[in-house]
């Protein structure tokens, strides 16, 4: 909690500070716990896949307020600036809410997750904006963020198309979380070699994911690893969903191999 407050604090939210009021709410209502509680489950126990709960989940939404940060001090606009129809402050929100509850679907099964995510997702997304708009004046900016942080959900396994920086930001937060600690659980618990272990496997041998001030772009992701198996995770996890984000352009990829020269990316 502290960690994210934080976060939004250093990117200088507006008068209202919604997206404080925001996350206080997530995180302490009981049904998005339960949700990501459950989802983690599933993932690990019944799928065999890697953190999928509210370690994840919250690892998102720190990345993507990283990033947001690093924009805002670079003076680029967000989508919902650019287009006039909401504040900085608003697209914070949506991307807070897209964090909090993009791998809902997860209680369901991996197939169409990111969907299944929607679904479950809209009436708490729709109820906490009801809450902080209550007043019939608000409904178009409860619509801009709702319909925002809906298509950062959907979005975030890179495999449709998306247009708001909002959700692309989310796409590459995501796609962000790989480190040893997200699958040190599933390893201990599967001993046995299965389908899909090379996820866990190369997102073992990466010690650390930095993001940063980037030289020529806003944004510089560096991905420290103790092995070259951890490429496998950038090449074919984070690497197509920067390709597939519309905050491409704001974004600079590395990868250190200990021992080794460092690879550019982006």
């Amino acid at each position: 909690m502290m960690r994210l407050t934080q976060e939004l604090i250093d990117i200088t939210p507006e008068e209202d500070n919604l997206p404080l009021h925001v996350i206080h709410d997530l995180i302490n209502n009981k049904e998005i716990q339960a949700v990501q509680d459950y989802a983690n489950k599933v993932s690990i126990t019944r799928l065999n896949f890697n953190d999928h709960g509210p370690v994840h989940m919250r690892t998102v939404c720190h990345n993507a307020l990283r990033m947001l940060k690093l924009l805002y001090t670079a003076g680029i606009p967000t989508s919902l600036q650019k287009e006039q129809v909401g504040t900085f402050d608003d697209s914070v929100t949506a991307v807070v809410l897209a964090s909090f509850c993009h791998d809902f679907g997860m209680t369901i099964g991996r197939q169409d997750h990111e969907l299944y995510s929607g679904i479950l997702a809209y009436n708490i997304i729709d109820g906490i904006l009801l809450k902080n708009f209550p007043d019939e004046r608000d409904l178009m900016r409860r619509v801009v963020i709702r319909s925002t942080a809906m298509e950062g959900i959907l979005g975030h396994m890179g495999t449709r198309k998306i247009h708001s920086i909002e959700a692309g930001i989310v796409l590459i937060a995501d796609g962000c979380d790989m480190t040893k600690g997200r699958a040190r659980v599933p390893i201990v618990i599967h001993s046995v070699p299965k389908m899909g272990d090379i996820h866990k496997y190369s997102a073992n041998s990466i010690d650390r994911v930095l993001i940063q001030k980037g030289n020529d772009r806003p944004i510089q992701i560096v991905v420290q690893m103790s092995a070259e198996v951890g490429l496998f995770q950038i090449e074919e996890v984070l690497l197509p969903k920067i390709n597939s984000s519309p905050a491409k352009e704001y974004i600079e990829l590395y990868a250190c191999v200990e021992g080794a020269e460092p690879k550019h990316y982006l």
